[in-house]
């Protein structure tokens, strides 16, 4: 087998055989090195042995070294008698090499998922090579004398499917084009960070993009043919370097045109693909230049047609002068038109500043609002901004801004995936497609721009990659952002939060549920009504200033509507103490506190649950109501059966002569609501889930002792039987349950469907009960409305009337 020498290798690369230097190939098959050893020995069959990284091939069993203890997957047999020779035959040592068309196939195809990145990969090497020249001019002032301009100019020809792109920076010699373009995956910006690292004399940052080394080859993405000519202020000659999309060489020749001559640079021009021509619209290069390199720190211009209005004079019509001319005391002014003159010009793309790198105290409010409605196309001024620095272990900029209104009607809670947070490497925007990454789901309407210098990006720059880099930056950001928030709900300006409350407070309620971690930077940031400030939202620091000495736990009740958590019957106890319940109208507001658990050492409790503990329980006086009572319980549990899994004494009720409250660990008759409400659920398989009732009856009201009587007299008798299921249908309603009533009749009344007001409509279903059952088994009692005035009870007395039969006759 012949072999290649590796002096002789590197010169066949150096001189086009092979066009990039250090290129990749595939490995050639070991075949031949078996045929080389059969030809040795015929009898003898070889197999492959990975010892220490190196092949190696014996001719013995009992010669194998393995001292190395590596044995991967290999395998030795031999079938002739062990060799007399004890030496290992020394190993060769071969360089990969790579089918140069198919790795470029691989970089331009595979690297990048989107062909509008060309531009930005382009131009970041244009802003490399300036930095490089304005970094080595400090040192070498005689780089500059050439031309004094340092920036960048695109120019389009949409007729021929051309983009030029020219920069005033370093400029490449003949080697460097070599070193640079020829070979793939060496980043020419790379070695000279490393020059400058390994410099004594270095200092101060640099603003260095490049890093991989394949930025360039980014231009095959939409060109067939790429054509580069470059000048170095350090050599006299201009060098032209070609490409073309999927060829194996390239070509490297001197310019002697002295029309194609550049002071000093380099001038990309790309022969644009038949399918990527629309690149090469003026607008479109300027629209990716604002949207990735907006904020490079040089000047880009770009080829723009423009125009001017200017007044031209109008070619009379022969009939209309001969009129003018029968007139002759008429005036002649001659007629014009206006038109607009068109010209070509450079055009500056990249006036907005970063003003993240300048220091928070020299930026203005206006600064910042402007910088705002730039880069994210608002139109009104944000809400708050926030501007701040980190440094350590992670190190990035960033300017977090709240908006005035929600930009998607306050509904899109279930797309993680917003465009609202802009990364930035080095000034050179990356992406801001996340999925989560930067910004958990329910900070998403949260705006901002991150700049960093040392992300773990991907080759292509286009996906962060998962890391503890990235997350020490997302718990930074989001800190940063609860600050911002904390900040506006504690203005003096109340509105403001108000207004951020009625825009983004159901995001914050989301985080209760899915940020179990920022619980406590969170619940400060809520806002609920209450049963002592329904007008106005408050804050759950200022219930707890609110609370009663002696009161343990913070109360809460869930409705749809604020209207039905005032009026509802579980009030009326915590009304009589004086105790603040939070009202909990939103659908979502039930599930966030129930996350939350407490607040301050203080227990969130749900009012519509059983065994709700006011504090003033009185053991003996219980013992005395149950036992003038439990033979009616009894009663009403038979005759409600699986309805309700207990009959028992309320003490929440004041007023109303029961409720029907849910079990301690089951639905709220809130939550059955909404999960019965669903449009994809089935409700037949959640009723497994719903929560046990408990029917809890009030000794003190006239109708409950009323069925006291009956039980003892009469348990049999249908009116009270009928009458406890009316109760029951009605604290149905008037609990807030889904309705479904036992009687018939009730079904066909128009407030079968759920009221608007539940409790209203039970109080005057309870003021008849009252009427009619007043004095039926004892004698008649006074009856109290619940809808009414605690304070002023209505004596009603029952009117027997006599049955009257059709025709008036009785």
């Amino acid at each position: 087998m012949h072999r290649l020498s590796r002096r002789s290798v590197s010169s066949v690369l150096r001189h086009g055989a092979v066009p990039y230097r250090n290129a990749a190939s595939p490995m050639s098959s070991t075949s031949a090195l078996y045929d080389t050893v059969g030809d040795r020995d015929a009898k003898h069959r070889w197999y492959s042995v990975l010892t220490n990284g190196k092949h190696a091939a014996t001719n013995s069993l009992t010669q194998l070294n393995l001292k190395s203890n590596l044995f991967l997957g290999s395998r030795f047999e031999s079938t002739a008698a062990a060799s007399d020779s004890s030496a290992t035959p020394p190993a060769e040592r071969y360089e990969y090499q790579a089918e140069v068309s198919r790795l470029m196939d691989l970089i331009v195809n595979s690297l990048y998922s989107n062909k509008e990145v060309f531009l930005r990969e382009l131009i970041s090497n244009a802003s490399d090579a300036l930095d490089k020249l304005r970094f080595l001019s400090v040192t070498e002032p005689e780089l500059l004398k050439d031309a004094a301009d340092l920036d960048i100019r695109i120019q389009t020809d949409k007729d021929n499917g051309i983009v030029t792109i020219t920069d005033t920076g370093i400029g490449m010699t003949r080697q460097e084009l070599i070193d640079c373009l020829g070979t793939i995956a060496q980043s020419g910006t790379a070695k000279f960070l490393k020059a400058l690292k390994d410099s004594k004399d270095a200092g101060g940052d640099n603003n260095l993009i490049g890093q991989f080394g394949v930025g360039f080859y980014s231009a095959f993405l939409v060109a067939d043919r790429v054509v580069v000519s470059t000048k170095s202020p350090k050599s006299d000659k201009q060098f032209v370097w070609e490409g073309e999309a999927n060829a194996s060489a390239y070509t490297i020749r001197e310019e002697t045109n002295h029309e194609n001559r550049i002071p000093r640079g380099t001038r990309l021009t790309l022969y644009l693909k038949r399918d990527d021509k629309g690149y090469a619209h003026p607008e479109r290069i300027q629209k990716l230049v604002k949207n990735y390199s907006q904020f490079v720190s040089f000047p880009i211009y770009t080829w723009q047609e423009k125009g001017y209005t200017k007044e031209v004079e109008v070619d009379e019509d022969p009939a209309e002068a001969k009129k003018d001319d029968q007139g002759e005391t008429a005036e002649k002014k001659k007629k014009t038109k206006t038109v607009v003159e068109k010209y070509w010009d450079w055009e500056l793309s990249n006036e907005t500043q970063p003003i993240w790198l300048r220091s928070p105290k020299d930026v203005t409010t206006e600064e910042y609002n402007e910088f705002y409605k730039k880069t994210f196309n608002e139109y009104l001024d944000p809400l708050a901004s926030s501007h701040f620095t980190t440094e350590g272990e992670v190190e990035f900029r960033s300017i977090l801004y709240i908006p005035a209104i929600s930009p998607s009607g306050k509904d899109d809670l279930v797309n993680p995936k917003t465009k609202n947070i802009r990364l930035h490497v080095k000034r050179v925007f990356i992406s801001d497609d996340f999925d989560g990454e930067m910004f958990p789901r329910y900070l998403s309407f949260v705006k901002g721009v991150v700049d960093s210098n040392d992300l773990p990006l991907n080759v292509s720059r286009e996906i962060l990659q998962e890391s503890r880099i990235v997350r020490i930056m997302r718990k930074r950001l989001v800190r940063k952002a609860f600050d911002m928030i904390l900040g506006l709900s504690l203005s003096e300006n109340r509105e403001d939060y108000e207004k951020f409350w009625d825009n983004f407070g159901k995001y914050l309620k989301l985080g209760c549920i899915e940020d179990r971690e920022n619980h406590k930077r969170i619940a400060p940031l809520l806002r609920f009504f209450s049963s002592q400030s329904e007008e106005e939202m408050i804050s759950l620091d200022e219930y707890v200033d609110n609370m009663k000495p002696e009161q343990k736990n913070i109360y809460y009740i869930a409705s749809d509507s604020l209207t039905s958590a005032k009026n509802t019957p579980f009030l009326e106890k915590l009304l009589e103490k004086d105790l603040e319940v939070l009202f909990l109208v939103d659908p979502i507001d039930e599930v966030a506190i129930q996350n939350l658990k407490s607040y301050k050492e203080k227990n969130f409790v749900d009012i519509s649950k059983e065994d709700l503990d006011l504090g003033d329980k009185n053991e003996e006086k219980e013992r005395e109501i149950k036992q003038e009572f439990g033979q009616t319980c009894d009663w009403i549990k038979k005759r409600l059966g699986d309805k309700v899994a207990s009959v028992q004494i309320s003490n929440r009720l004041s007023s109303s002569p029961c409720v029907l409250v849910s079990g301690k660990f089951g639905w709220s008759a809130n939550m059955e609501r909404l999960m019965k409400s669903q449009t994809i659920g089935d409700t037949s398989s959640l009723e497994y889930m719903r929560g046990r009732r408990v029917f809890e009856i009030n000794p003190e009201h006239p109708i409950i002792k009323s069925l006291n009587a009956a039980s003892r007299s009469n348990s049999d008798n249908e009116d009270a039987l009928r009458a406890i299921d009316l109760l029951y249908d009605t604290a149905l309603v008037s609990s807030g349950y889904t309705v479904k009533m036992a009687n018939a009749k009730l079904r066909t009344l128009p407030f079968y469907n759920q009221p608007d007001n539940p409790a209203q409509l039970g109080g005057k279903i309870y003021e008849m009960m009252g009427m009619a059952l007043s004095g039926k088994w004892s004698t008649p009692v006074a009856f109290q409305n619940p809808s009414a005035n605690p304070g002023k009870p209505e004596t009603l007395e029952a009117e027997v009337v006599e049955p009257v039969e059709a025709g008036g006759q009785k």
